[in-house]
């Protein structure tokens, strides 16, 4: 069994900021629950049975909470930020259903996937359901700038997507290039999810922009901070298998550092086992590669780079009043990061 190594030579302990995020929007949370439901039904069964085995399963509900809260920051007194966040929370599922089938993932939040339990074919079909009704949300909004946004993201997300299946098994991809990834991949819905609440609160261009780039950045160190996890965490915390990463053949930046700052014979023990992943000889492929990530502190600089992504987040939050939202948000910064500790 290989080992599990830690980040860090001593944890750095962290309030839940999520819980109480979760606590402050309890009321405007329950009303976005509500929303998806009422959204997920279909005369086609199988469509809210396959949309409730995922969005059912709970989930941290971060997308929507940045929605939320930006719409707090705004000011913001309506009801149209519930509607803006299930439809959030709709895009995001909807990649998540997809991801798998282009992943061929088996397990997601600790429980099989949709595509291992239906099929690829009604996965991809109930993720662009889900697409649909998210856009049908985002009309009823009433909001052209915001369903612009939304519509933007979601063919940035999926250029991230084809980006990410192109570089899959090419283990000489750049940081930079890398970073391009999964700053179209995963921070582009962060950031749209943030900005969409300010531009439905009427907040000015400066505090937009200040949303977005807090989602961006937030998107891109939780995505690190992912990566590094899949090498280094417990997988029942998260609902993620240790090591599942390493098994699809996934670059991601704790292999990126450790190819590029390797020997030789290292260098190609990475090409072999990226281009071509060996099941039967996962456990000792996976253990070699824990020893070339900790001689190359591929993991500890994959979370500094996090960490550093995570304070151009917080310094976004500057432009807007001391408040009790604006705080929880930062400290949720500060979360994000110690999930890797």
């Amino acid at each position: 069994m290989a080992e599990i190594i830690n980040f860090s030579e001593t944890a750095q302990p962290t309030d839940d900021a999520l819980s109480d995020l979760h606590t402050l929007f309890q009321a405007d949370l329950e009303s976005v629950e509500t929303t998806i439901e009422t959204h997920m039904h279909s005369a086609a069964q199988l469509i809210p049975t396959i949309s409730d085995h995922l969005i059912g399963a709970g989930g941290k509900r971060l997308r929507p909470l940045l929605t939320l809260s930006a719409a707090r920051l705004a000011g913001y007194t309506g009801k149209h930020h519930i509607t803006m966040a299930a439809a959030v929370e709709y895009m995001h599922t909807a990649t998540l259903l997809h991801d798998d089938v282009v992943d061929d993932s088996d397990m997601r939040r600790g429980k099989p996937t949709a595509r291992q339990i239906w099929g690829n074919p009604a996965s991809v079909l109930v993720g662009d359901f889900l697409l649909g009704q998210a856009f049908r949300m985002m009309v009823s909004a009433e909001s052209l700038q915001a369903l612009d946004i939304l519509s933007r993201a979601a063919a940035v997300i999926a250029e991230g997507e084809v980006m990410q299946l192109a570089a899959m098994n090419d283990a000489q991809i750049t940081e930079d290039r890398y970073l391009q990834i999964i700053d179209a991949k995963t921070a582009a819905l962060f950031a749209a999810a943030a900005e969409v609440g300010g531009v439905i609160g009427d907040a000015s261009s400066a505090e937009c922009a200040a949303l977005t780039s807090y989602g961006r950045n937030l998107g891109i160190a939780f995505q690190l901070v992912d990566d590094a996890l899949d090498y280094g965490s417990v997988g029942q915390v998260l609902g993620k298998n240790t090591g599942e990463d390493f098994r699809e053949g996934k670059m991601t930046l704790p292999v990126i550092l450790a190819y590029h700052r390797g020997d030789a014979t290292a260098r190609q023990f990475w090409q072999e086992v990226v281009a071509a992943p060996d099941t039967e000889a996962h456990e000792e492929n996976f253990a070699h590669a824990l020893k070339l990530m900790h001689d190359t502190n591929a993991l500890q600089d994959t979370v500094a780079r996090a960490a550093h992504y995570g304070e151009k987040a917080k310094d976004a939050l500057g432009l807007f009043s001391e408040s009790e939202t604006r705080a929880l948000l930062s400290r949720l910064v500060d979360f994000c990061i110690a999930r890797a500790y």
